[in-house]
């Protein structure tokens, strides 16, 4: 003996999917803004580097063995 569901109107159904496909509709923009804020703030902060002098430039690591020099 199986239980059978009532079938109800296919509306719910229906806005759920619309609200499911709107969501993911918006949090995949809301990614490609994130992602692009974060581009252009790495591109930013690369061109400030490469704005600076030398010898101000940062080190990659303060523990860091300097190479000697031949």
């Amino acid at each position: 003996m199986a239980i059978e569901e009532a079938a109800g109107p296919a509306g719910p159904k229906v806005l759920r999917l619309l609200y499911f496909v709107g969501a993911g509709f918006i949090f995949t923009v809301a990614i490609n803004k994130w992602r692009e804020v974060e581009r252009k703030s790495f591109q930013k902060q690369h061109q400030q580097q490469s704005d600076l002098p030398p010898n101000l430039l940062p080190q990659s690591s303060p523990n860091a063995i300097p190479k000697p020099s031949n």
